[in-house]
């Protein structure tokens, strides 16, 4: 979904009283203690976009990396958007000594709508791009981590966006080109040490 979380105050009252049970029941089988909203839902999530407020769920929608962690521990207080479409991820394969691995995230929200044409516009430069590029039995995964899963956002003209980051200070295939650098890579040291004492 790509609009904000649906809250019900109402039902988060009740998580937070005990009404109930967190997680959908899943874990009913020890007492665990009373729910905690704040260690067991705002504590969790990854990008630190919730807080209580005068005993209200707030959530920054626009930081959200709709991880759906919150919506799984409290189902019947959070709901997901009206505006729906789906993520698309590539590259996931089975190798038999590394184990499964799951795709790369390369669109993380596009409609599903008929005639599906911006899915198939994806789709077709992914291929455009394999036909061209892929070694011959070599995986589409196998290629992105031959060529970088730059060239992939290249081929598909998909811009870089945080989704496709795995954590702060991760960036293992955005780099920039000569032309996109003010003055190119030649610099001047006496220059640049006007600037930068050391």
């Amino acid at each position: 979904w790509k609009d904000d979380i649906k809250i019900d105050q109402e039902v988060v009252a009740g998580y937070i009283g005990g009404e109930f049970p967190p997680n959908g029941g899943a874990h009913s089988g020890r007492d665990w203690g009373k729910f905690d909203i704040k260690k067991e839902v705002i504590g969790l999530c990854p990008t630190q976009c919730m807080k209580m407020d005068g005993g209200k769920l707030k959530i920054d929608n626009k930081e959200c990396t709709r991880c759906m962690h919150c919506i799984n521990v409290m189902p019947r207080a959070l709901h997901i958007g009206d505006d729906r479409g789906c993520s698309m991820l590539c590259g996931a394969k089975a190798p038999i000594l590394d184990g499964a691995q799951t795709g790369s995230l390369l669109v993380p929200f596009i409609k599903v709508e008929e005639p599906y044409d911006e899915i198939k516009e994806v789709i077709e430069g992914i291929w455009d791009w394999w036909m061209e590029e892929g070694k011959n039995r070599e995986r589409l995964g196998e290629l992105i981590k031959r060529q970088g899963f730059q060239r992939l956002l290249e081929a598909t003209n998909i811009k870089a966006m945080p989704q496709h980051v795995q954590e702060p200070r991760h960036t293992p295939y955005i780099f920039w080109k000569e032309d996109e650098v003010e003055g190119g890579w030649n610099r001047d040291i006496n220059e640049f040490r006007k600037d930068h004492q050391r």
